[in-house]
């Protein structure tokens, strides 16, 4: 009866245990990520009365006679399986779909847990609210950028650092060229100031050079030196000199009997180039250079460069494009497409530019498509290849090489030339102003991705995810944290979607893995052991009083 008190005894113990367990559980069935537990039992050792002792040639054997001692709880496993993923809208919640933890540090050590439940602190530091602790990066996102400090691996998150601005390198195209269509454009240029005379009017032919407000102390024998190329494309020069008396009329005379096939113009006060017939046309004027031969202080304002209205082609496709200097402003280029008389081969022109930009080179000659319609890249008579050349006002003395990204030889990726109309235009460009950071999310690799002002999206750190060999083994310090032991093994950095880390979810928590139900029938289970092992106790007493009556 001595053993069945203590087996009772251990029984109460075990079963008590049993529902602690359950209880706790159940106190955490909405703990975010929080992992159930469950009790596993074991007998002690057993009383053996009488050994067992094996066959005869005339007996059988006999089985051991042993009494057991009871109970006692063996472990105390934690379930380690997901739970279910929950939405929250919080771009600062994050879940891991796998067998990760987060790794975050309270200033002595790395800790791991499965909540992400983050935000950031007044020092921009993303941070688990409930305690302080930083959350850890992994990798170089962010770090080139100026976003995190490649010192330390706390994230910031960079509401206070602005993304600098980037010089527009490179602009890209896609898009058709019409292989069959034709329209013949007139190519036409214009000098883009607006000459006036003495009395402020728009200046005409008959206006005398000597009283454009653009002029002051024209003498005789002053020139200016015209540089340009004609309708095919050959160089072209040749020097105006000024006579007293000289109007608009014989100025432009002079620059029209450098150009064949073009004549010069005065329109609404502006100088203008037009070819006398449509078609392709390298009718540009590059050039015009005043030189005071007196040695006086005589000045004659002429054009920087020459607009392109309209440039010439067997069919022209106009675009425009957005680029960016280095401080981050914006300006306008108007380019054409245009056909030229050479099968399946086109220009690219650069007819103007915003705000004073100075476009030093211009044409992009020669681009090539093969006979199935994909890019064939240029002809290798632009010395220049695809790039154009600009000067910013914000930085004249600079030129600046755009280059063209027109497609890739034999793809399709880019522009191509099939029949029908021609939609090509610009697909993107790298360059871009200052801005700040707006909004932020996870991706499925655990990278903290922010979309600035400007709307460039930039990676601004990755998460360092830690791995266990035995995760069951991690020993529990709370408030969702793990530390761990002598049998977790050793954590293992990753980022996600690497190993067995598995991938991130953004505005999502992990809810707990506690099954109510199961709960239950363990709280009904351990119950039921709780009053069996009690009713036993009761038992053994009974018969011990018994046994102490037979002496009254």
């Amino acid at each position: 009866m001595g053993n069945a008190l203590m087996s009772g005894v251990s029984g109460l113990k075990a079963h008590q245990a049993m529902i602690d367990v359950a209880g706790n559980n159940l106190a955490n069935v909405n703990t975010t990520a929080y992992k159930s537990s469950r009790v596993t039992f074991a007998d002690l050792l057993s009383q053996t009365l009488k050994d067992a002792s094996a066959p005869t040639a005339n007996l059988g054997g006999t089985n051991p006679m042993q009494i057991g001692s009871g109970v006692l709880v063996s472990s105390v496993d934690r379930d380690m399986t997901q739970g279910t993923l929950e939405y929250t809208g919080n771009p600062l919640d994050m879940a891991i779909d796998g067998k990760g933890y987060f790794t975050l540090n309270d200033g002595q050590g790395d800790k791991y847990t499965r909540v992400g439940q983050f935000a950031v602190d007044s020092q921009f530091y993303l941070i688990d609210p409930t305690n302080g602790y930083r959350v850890q990066r992994i990798g170089r996102e962010g770090v080139p950028e100026g976003f995190q400090d490649p010192t330390s691996n706390d994230i910031r998150i960079p509401y206070d650092v602005a993304l600098a601005a980037k010089e527009t390198e490179v602009i890209s195209f896609s898009g058709n060229l019409s292989a069959n269509q034709s329209d013949p454009t007139v190519n036409l240029l214009t000098s883009g100031i607006r000459y006036t005379d003495s009395s402020g009017s728009l200046a005409s032919y008959p206006t005398l050079l000597s009283d454009l407000s653009q002029t002051s102390g024209l003498e005789a024998g002053d020139t200016v030196d015209i540089v340009g190329t004609d309708k095919v494309g050959a160089a072209v020069s040749g020097t105006y000199t000024y006579a007293v008396g000289d109007t608009v009329q014989d100025f432009v005379d002079s620059i029209s009997s450098l150009f064949p096939g073009s004549t010069a113009t005065f329109v609404n006060g502006e100088l203008r180039l037009k070819d006398d017939a449509a078609g392709y046309s390298q009718s540009y004027i590059n050039n015009m250079t005043f030189t005071d031969t007196s040695g006086g202080a005589a000045t004659f304002e002429l054009p920087a460069q020459f607009d392109i209205l309209t440039a010439g082609g067997q069919i022209e496709k106009p675009v425009n494009v957005e680029v960016f200097d280095a401080q981050g402003n914006a300006y306008t280029i108007a380019g054409s497409f245009v056909r030229t008389d050479t099968t399946n081969t086109w220009d690219f022109v650069v007819k103007s530019a915003s705000s004073d930009t100075i476009v030093n080179d211009r044409f992009i000659r020669g681009i090539q498509f093969q006979t199935d319609g994909s890019f064939g890249d240029l002809d290798g008579t632009d010395v220049n290849g695809s790039t154009v050349t600009l000067s910013f006002p914000s930085d004249p003395t600079n030129q600046r090489s755009v280059t063209l990204n027109l497609g890739t030889l034999g793809d399709l990726d880019g522009l191509t030339q099939f029949g029908g109309p021609s939609t090509a235009a610009n697909s993107g460009q790298d360059g871009y102003a200052a801005g700040w950071l707006s909004t932020m999310s996870v991706s499925r690799e655990g990278t903290l991705v922010g979309v600035f002002s400007n709307g460039v999206r930039r990676d601004i750190a990755a998460l360092k995810i830690a791995t266990f060999q035995n995760a069951a083994g991690l020993k529990s310090v709370g408030s969702n944290y793990f530390l761990p032991s002598s049998n977790s093994g050793d954590p293992v950095p990753n980022k996600a979607t690497e190993g067995d880390a598995g991938s991130v979810t953004g505005s999502r928590i992990e809810k707990s893995n506690v099954e109510v139900a199961q709960e239950f029938v363990n709280l009904i289970e351990a119950q039921n052991g709780y009053q069996a092992n009690a009713r036993t106790i009761k038992v053994a007493n009974e018969m011990l009083k018994e046994l102490t009556n037979l002496i009254r």
